[in-house]
């Protein structure tokens, strides 16, 4: 109580906080289903505690989602409290990216000081990729929050020789592992390390309190994969993207290994692997396209996307489903590679670098993690400008700041300062280094690297502004070029943006951070009273790029599956996806406000404020605000076919990708009333087609996990669930992760052989919202 009394009495902290809390929370009340993926797995839990358990995807405990169960465990208990809404899961993640910057002071505050605290602390809340994560219901804002409580234990064990704070540091680590598996493990070196330097004992118990705390980390870290992999298969979910239904390889494959390599086949999404030399995989565009909004107006299928065979999709039509794709890519030898008009069967520019796709710049092909805009691997990754602006903005102030830092480390002189300040260090360090060689990971991962930015922003403001005080040697010097390079860094960042935002932001904070610096060195040893206001100001102008950034997802949108800061994160997959270079974009869709025929990777050029509504080739329109980017004619109704999306789901780039389709209640309707006696209201073979039914409530069969790759079920496993007598409608779409890429064309052709398609005039309604083909399958 009396630490919450002494919290409150500081009104910066109360003042940052709030802050943190409109930037992480302001608007997710608007996300619809958020990351549709894991929302439906919150659908699917909340039906059943075997559900609950597994983290199951759907109704029937067929799939579980690709991540562990213990940020979903959560989201499903807000869910049970609040009702299952977009905003509930998020709300979870938004209050753990709050928490994560109260954290943060409270583990600088001791070493440092108040002003280093509250410099980090606003740094923390300030940085762009933590405001995009914490407003969606993906893992890393918890990770990242639950690796801070575990650093909060070990500061508190270290400094008062307490054995029981240690071992919680290293058993929440555990916890974090069961959030998001190996990337949790990022911290443990520092953790060890510090461990090691500052633990007060002889090396004999020391060593031995490390093994035990090492061993409770394990224990915890493995636990939930040991249980689940030693119940036979036939009693539980497959494990989704694991590739063989376990959940160590899941742990230690796909999601572990597979991110370093970028080896796609380890885990479940093996035919990634393909489109690192070009091409797309069969199926893939069509999944991934199938329903992407406003697309010459109308948003179903993809114009100008041909399958391997040369058949062109049509917009709306079930023809071009992803099972007839591949099947058309195999009997061309094609792989059902997206053309662009015509072509090769490569992306547009595949024969010139390696068929890279993503890379707003055209950089980053799919072995250096491309794909998803993450540059090209490399020792200076982290700077270039796909994704400089997610995290890195203040890296140039701190690296001169740790100079500063470590000047006074002598043998007989390491304080706690150094241990701390050496800490962040081993955090940060392995973390970047990660990131600079990894071959597939999305933007949002680079949360992982805010906490030490934060810390030791904090800690090398109040570093440097000391030894320019005292002005004794050439360590005085490094303030000004700290805000002088620092400056200099932001205007790069934000200078390829001056189509959308204007140049005044860059040019802006160039100016200032020049002014400062020249200040802060003219006066130098003057001794004026100001100059400690011209040193903050200075510290302010370095924030500017960030805090707008961190804006950004608020003022532009962005997209809950693969959420980026930034003016273009609501574009081709939110930031994550934009289109290769060189490829003409397609009449009437224009994410990120750029023209149509305008080059990829010019973020919103022309465009105003970086919208540019689908159909209306990226101009602004009466109904599309702050860069969402509304489908379909006039902006009112987004069309796909016959089906129609709501406002809030079509500035999330796509039902395919994010959104799923609405509801039909009619569908509903009509399967209820034709229900005779079945479990489930249907089946179908992707996420996207199937959650949003889940999510209001209706018990719905997914035949695959995210990737198409995943064997959930076999055709004779189906026809025995069928003649069970839990199912007997198959609903089956065009479009959507799940079956969209490479996904099980013998589940369709068997359901297609088996079923009696139902006329859509007996279960479409008058809203024409369906998109998809309707079987009843029956078996004596």
């Amino acid at each position: 109580m009396k630490s919450i009394r002494k919290l409150a009495s500081d009104p910066i902290l109360i003042a940052i906080m709030l802050l943190a809390a409109f930037l992480y929370g302001y608007g997710i009340w608007n996300d619809k289903y958020a990351n549709l993926f894991y929302t439906s797995a919150v659908g699917s839990m909340l039906q059943s505690w075997h559900n609950f358990f597994y983290a199951s995807l759907d109704s029937a405990g067929s799939v579980t989602v690709d991540k562990p169960p213990v940020v979903f465990w959560i989201q499903t208990l807000f869910a049970w409290v609040f009702g299952l809404k977009g905003w509930v899961v998020i709300l979870p993640q938004a209050l753990a990216g709050v928490g994560s910057v109260l954290l943060v002071y409270l583990l600088v505050k001791p070493s440092f000081g108040k002003g280093a605290a509250r410099i980090g602390a606003l740094a923390m809340a300030l940085t762009p990729v933590a405001a995009a994560v914490s407003r969606t219901n993906n893992i890393d804002s918890m990770l990242v929050f639950t690796l801070l409580l575990a650093t909060w234990f070990l500061f508190r064990g270290a400094r008062y020789t307490r054995i029981g704070s240690l071992i919680a540091a290293f058993a929440l680590i555990g916890v974090a592992f069961n959030e998001k598996m190996l990337q949790a493990y990022m911290v443990v070196p520092a953790f060890m390390l510090f461990y090691w330097l500052a633990v007060k004992m002889n090396w004999k118990k020391k060593t031995g309190i490390l093994a035990a705390c090492t061993a409770v980390m394990l224990v915890i870290s493995v636990s939930w994969a040991m249980i689940v992999d030693s119940i036979p298969a036939s009693k539980r979910p497959y494990i989704g993207s694991s590739g063989n239904n376990s959940v160590m390889n899941l742990a230690f494959g796909y999601n572990g290994v597979s991110r370093l390599t970028g080896d796609r086949n380890t885990g479940g999404g093996g035919n990634f692997q393909r489109m690192q030399g070009g091409e797309m995989p069969a199926g893939f565009a069509q999944g991934m396209m199938g329903e992407m909004p406003g697309m010459n107006g109308q948003g179903g299928g993809a114009p100008g996307m041909q399958n391997g065979a040369g058949g062109q999709t049509q917009p709306g039509g079930n023809s071009g489903s992803a099972d007839a794709v591949s099947a058309a890519s195999a009997e061309g030898g094609a792989n059902g590679n997206w053309q662009n008009g015509g072509g090769t069967g490569q992306f547009p520019g595949g024969g010139d670098d390696g068929g890279r796709m993503g890379g707003s710049r055209g950089q980053g092909g799919m072995g250096g993690g491309g794909m998803f805009n993450t540059g090209t691997a490399g020792p200076l990754r982290l700077f270039q400008q796909e994704l400089s602006g997610q995290a890195s903005w203040l890296l140039p102030f701190i690296i001169l700041g740790c100079v500063g830092l470590f000047s006074s480390v002598r043998r007989t002189h390491f304080t706690q300062k150094h241990k701390e300040a050496l800490f962040w260090l081993a955090w940060l360090v392995p973390v970047a280094g990660f990131f600079s060689i990894a071959g597939f990971f999305h933007q949002y991962y680079l949360i992982m690297m805010a906490p030490p930015i934060a810390a030791l922003a904090g800690a090398s403001f109040i570093k440097l502004w000391n030894l320019y005080r005292e002005g004794t040697n050439w360590l005085s010097w490094l303030l000004p070029a700290a805000v002088l390079a620092t400056a200099g860094f932001q205007w790069y960042i934000l200078h390829p943006y001056k189509a959308t935002i204007g140049a005044g932001w860059s040019y802006g904070i160039l100016i200032a951070g020049i002014v400062v610096a020249a200040i802060l060195i003219m006066l130098k040893g003057s001794g004026k009273p100001f100059i400690r206001f011209v040193s903050i100001a200075g510290l302010f102008v370095l924030l500017v790029g960030p805090f707008y950034w961190s804006l950004t997802p608020i003022v532009y949108g962005s997209n809950s599956m693969t959420p980026a800061a930034g003016p273009d994160s609501s574009g081709f997959g939110g930031g994550g996806m934009t289109p290769p270079a060189g490829m003409e974009i397609p009449g009437g869709f224009n994410p990120g406000g750029a023209q149509n025929g305008a080059q990829a990777g010019q973020p919103g050029d022309d465009g105003q404020n970086g919208a540019g509504s689908a159909g209306d080739n990226g101009q602004n329109s009466q109904n599309s605000q702050n860069g969402t980017g509304n489908a379909g004619q006039n902006n009112t109704e987004a069309q796909n076919g016959t089906s129609s999306r709501d406002d809030s789901r079509s500035r999330n780039f796509g039902g395919g990708m994010n959104g799923g389709e609405n509801v039909n209640e009619s569908l509903v309707a009509y399967l209820k009333e034709h229900n005779t006696g079945e479990e489930y209201l249907f089946a179908t073979t992707n996420y996207s087609t199937g959650g949003p039914y889940i999510v209001e409530g209706n018990k719905v069969v997914i035949l695959n996990g995210f990737s198409g790759s995943d064997v959930v079920y076999t055709t004779d496993t189906l026809q025995a669930f069928v003649k069970s007598g839990k199912v007997k409608y198959f609903y089956i779409t065009s479009g959507g992760m799940g079956g969209g890429m490479g996904g099980n064309s013998e589940l369709t052709t068997w359901i297609t052989e088996h079923g009696k398609e139902i006329p859509s005039s007996e279960w479409q309604g008058t809203s024409g919202t369906a998109s998809g083909t309707l079987y009843e399958v029956t078996l004596d």
